[in-house]
């Protein structure tokens, strides 16, 4: 990593924004497998920048679940169905992205763009840049 933690987290806050742009423009076209994939990376972004903020290190997606977990969801510094909204994308995710005869579509898709979006700002308003 080159730069500094701060240039890190404004890095993956604004990741996170981009890929739920990219999300949306695939909806828009009918691309639901993958907009379901960039709903996921657009949530890993933002508790990325949230653990970095808080000097949480994870190596790995399922790390990075784990502690976003247990240090915020479990500790209540997140109201649960956060929880539940990363966890069930974490998993569709892996779905979209590794399974075969797995088609998502416009019903399961489209509602999760606007929660992604106040997961986003939610995570987002927890992270304090020092």
């Amino acid at each position: 990593m080159t730069g500094t933690l701060q240039d890190y987290i404004a890095y993956r806050i604004n990741k996170a924004n981009e890929t739920l742009i990219d999300a949306r423009v695939l909806a828009n076209n009918n691309r639901w497998n993958a907009s379901m994939s960039r709903l996921y990376y657009s949530c890993y972004y933002i508790v990325s920048a949230l653990l970095s903020a808080n000097k949480i290190q994870a190596k790995t997606h399922n790390g990075v679940k784990t502690k976003f977990f247990h240090e915020f969801v479990k500790a209540q510094r997140v109201d649960k169905k956060y929880g539940k909204l990363y966890s069930h994308l974490f998993d569709w995710r892996q779905e979209s992205d590794y399974a075969d005869f797995i088609d998502f579509d416009k019903n399961r898709v489209t509602p999760l763009l606007d929660e992604v979006e106040e997961f986003i700002n939610v995570i987002n308003g927890l992270i304090y840049i020092k």
